[in-house]
């Protein structure tokens, strides 16, 4: 399964209220339960992240698949501005949703609860989606994916 990761979640390794789900998902990852993706979008923001942000993502870069961003997501992502899912202001945001979206990716995993993780907002960029001729997709947090059997409960 495709699963598109943005800046966040590398971020929400080091943070205490996302650390154990962060790092639990880069666990699947690692165990190729998920095919992770990121753009080109997800590199530059980790330009400006924290030393051991961009120290932890290095560690793992190999396992990632990159993906373009291209023509039709930056058409996608003008739809998504149009319909007003987001202002301007979080532009890049509709880019990592519309990047995910034109690339095929089935979810994507972040900790932006305020323009991508949002009960709002998710029916709205899949409505804009569906009017594109896209699927939609599901957004959610790294702890949402995150599957717990009896066992890996207790161990996180």
């Amino acid at each position: 399964m495709l699963v598109y990761v943005d800046t966040s979640v590398f971020g929400g390794v080091f943070d205490v209220e996302f650390e154990r789900a962060s790092r639990a998902f880069f666990d699947r990852v690692r165990e190729g339960v998920f095919e992770a993706v990121i753009s080109a979008l997800v590199l530059e923001e980790l330009k400006l992240a924290p030393a051991r942000v961009r120290a932890f993502f290095a560690e793992l870069e190999p396992l990632f698949v990159r993906v373009d961003t291209g023509e039709a997501a930056y058409d996608l992502q003008e739809a998504y501005l149009d319909a007003h899912v987001v202002s301007r202001k979080y532009e890049t945001d509709a880019l990592h949703v519309a990047t995910a979206t034109v690339r095929g990716c089935r979810v994507i995993v972040s900790w932006n609860f305020r323009h991508i993780v949002h009960f709002e907002k998710i029916p709205l960029y899949n409505g804009v989606n569906m009017a594109r001729g896209f699927p939609p997709i599901a957004i959610h947090t790294p702890q949402e994916v995150i599957s717990y059997d009896d066992d890996q409960e207790e161990s996180l």
